[in-house]
């Protein structure tokens, strides 16, 4: 079984994509925190993420992918996605990527 790691998760969660700009919520910078916690043979996992605004219509499609995405993981146990919305998201949380991507420089 393969240890799960902070590197594992954001690689998991990189499959996730925002339905309407097609880019993966690791770089798009929605991820704010991921916890992992030892739980026996298994690692518990929560993740704090947010939104591009707080009405964004796809969060709870994104919340749900995310816990999917990590809960695939061999050596996961629970996980556990929570909503963050402070501080505000903003596209200086987004990668060189996401910002090329959309054309901003």
């Amino acid at each position: 079984m393969a240890a799960v790691t902070e590197e594992t998760i954001y690689e998991a969660l990189k499959q996730v994509f925002d339905p309407e700009l097609f880019i993966n919520i690791v770089d798009l910078g929605l991820v704010y925190t991921v916890a992992i916690e030892p739980a026996g043979a298994l690692a518990n996992v929560e993740i704090g993420m947010t939104m591009t605004s707080p009405a964004c219509p796809a969060g709870p499609e994104l919340l749900g992918n995310a816990r999917r995405a990590v809960a695939q993981l061999d050596g996961v146990g629970k996980v556990e996605v929570k909503m963050v919305m402070n501080p505000p998201w903003n596209p200086d949380r987004m990668s060189e990527e996401a910002r090329d991507q959309m054309g901003m420089f």
